[in-house]
């Protein structure tokens, strides 16, 4: 019951003692009515058999955490009758918006906007229509469709290149790797297995072979940049209320380094510090939408192994670590994997620790929830760096 049924219900119950004391018949009437009116509107509003069918359309697949994007719902309602009442589509905690409204009984097609707040994955969902009786003294909330997964994706930030190519492929094409286990038979296309990309197929080696046969050399060609998001469990907060701020401004500057190599014409390899590989990107679109659903979900946890270790025996061209405390002993042991420009970027560094990091060839800068980004990658490229930091 609504608030005005509650106090319908109990005015009647108080009339009917009333009578009962004072002996007046007419009072025990009207609280017997007032009784019954509240009980009767219950069963106008729940005996209606109602089913209804839900429709989302989502102007973009990928919502970016301070994007908006139209929601268009298609609301198919088989009832008697047209009910009042007011529609509202839940929405999780990663967007936020006006999701709700009068429901028209002349259009089906509801609207609104979405923002996203967080990133993550989640569901859209379900639609939850609220209706009254007409004496506004009972109402019934019914849910409806199924639910639509979202997924809110960091923000990109455009950042400036870096002074100069570096690399031995200066950015323009891939480098083949030296790594132990390839070598020129690793050249020999081979037949094509599960899971293979189908854009590597070798159409020559398919007609002379008469089966499928992909380039191996491509899979295993080694990226000119290299982009390391310090993730381990030590190197962050984790507040319970919320998402921590600096491995949020962490995971923002690495998607945006990574897709600033590749406007560059590198290829790239994001990879965590455990060595797990987020994404690798080689000029494709899908390969940019891979990598983004991938920084959606990306937590702190795990422990952080040997940087040599994880890039391997090739050095790159350009090569970015983005980590959060570390110490000076921890700056001391981070190698530059001989890369040709070594950048890392630290948010909460121990006092010393950057300093430490430059030492040792690493061009440095300091990094805080609410920088410019684009100010911050700048202080940090080689021609940026002053002595004595």
């Amino acid at each position: 019951m609504t608030a005005r049924g509650w106090g319908c219900l109990v005015m009647g119950i108080l009339l009917a003692i009333a009578a009962n004391v004072a002996g007046a018949r007419p009072l025990l009437y009207l609280g017997v009515l007032l009784v019954l009116l509240p009980l009767v509107s219950m069963l106008v509003a729940y005996a209606p058999r109602r089913r209804g069918a839900v429709s989302r359309q989502i102007s973009t697949d990928l919502l970016t955490v301070g994007e908006s994007s139209r929601v268009a719902l298609r609301f198919d309602l088989y009832a008697p009758g047209v009910p009042r009442g007011i529609w509202r589509d839940t929405l999780p905690d990663a967007v936020r918006g006006d999701a709700q409204g009068e429901y028209p009984g002349d259009s089906a097609l509801l609207r609104y906007e979405l923002e996203g707040v967080q990133r993550g994955i989640s569901t859209l969902g379900p639609l939850v229509l609220r209706t009254v009786d007409p004496f506004g003294l009972a109402q019934r909330e019914q849910e409806f469709g199924d639910t639509r997964t979202i997924t809110v994706v960091p923000l990109v930030v455009a950042l400036p290149s870096l002074p100069s190519k570096v690399g031995a492929a200066g950015g323009a094409a891939q480098t083949r790797s030296t790594r132990l286990g390839q070598g020129a038979d690793n050249l020999i296309p081979r037949p094509y297995a599960s899971g293979d990309s189908r854009r590597r197929i070798h159409w020559r080696a398919t007609a002379h072979h008469g089966e499928l046969m992909v380039r191996q050399e491509e899979e295993e060609a080694s990226p000119d940049a290299v982009v390391v998001l310090d993730r381990s469990a030590a190197r962050w907060d984790r507040p319970a209320d919320g998402p921590d701020p600096e491995f949020e401004t962490a995971v923002t500057l690495c998607a945006s380094a990574a897709l600033r190599f590749v406007q560059d014409g590198y290829s790239v390899d994001v990879i965590d510090s455990a060595g797990g590989l987020l994404g690798a990107l080689r000029g494709h679109e899908d390969d940019r939408e891979d990598l983004m659903v991938a920084f959606a979900t990306v937590t702190p946890r795990g422990e952080a192994r040997d940087l040599r270790a994880i890039v391997g025996s090739t050095p790159p061209g350009p090569l970015v670590v983005i980590t959060g405390r570390i110490s000076v002993a921890d700056a001391d042991r981070l190698s530059t994997a001989g890369a040709a420009a070594p950048l890392l970027f630290a948010a909460g560094a121990e006092r010393g620790a950057l300093s430490a990091a430059a030492a040792h060839g690493w061009n440095i800068a300091a990094v805080t929830s609410g920088d410019e980004l684009d100010q911050t990658w700048a202080d940090a490229l080689p021609q940026a760096q002053v002595s004595g930091v």
